[in-house]
């Protein structure tokens, strides 16, 4: 049985001024914003993803919490897999003209970019 004392390389350290890294203090905080207010860029994108399409909506101020439930409810409607990374969504495939019809009826102001 391991000891509490025994842990592993990367949590030794020898001086931190500072406490945890995991530290309520040391997190950013992320303004809420209303969906009104909020400036949204739908775009269909390749690059990085071994030539498949998938659609990027980006420009959220929001909560990660807010975005895993509208992440959930566009896959749904769009009948796709999708994901949140880096503050943005990525919904796979091209679906830009679907998705801004429905984050226009959310309240969001969104507009499609690229090309």
């Amino acid at each position: 049985m391991a000891s509490p004392k025994d842990k592993s390389s990367s949590d030794r350290f020898v001086y931190r001024e500072f406490g945890d890294n995991n530290s309520p203090a040391l997190e950013r905080p992320t303004q809420e914003l209303p969906p009104e207010k909020q400036n949204l860029r739908v775009q269909a994108t390749r690059a990085g993803r071994k030539g498949k399409t998938v659609t990027v909506i980006s420009g959220f101020q929001t909560k990660p919490e807010t975005l895993q439930a509208l992440v959930k409810q566009l896959k749904t409607q769009c009948g796709t897999g999708g994901t949140v990374k880096d503050n943005e969504i990525e919904i796979q495939g091209e679906h830009k003209q679907k998705i801004l019809e429905i984050l226009t009826k959310l309240g969001y102001k969104a507009k499609i970019s690229g090309g």
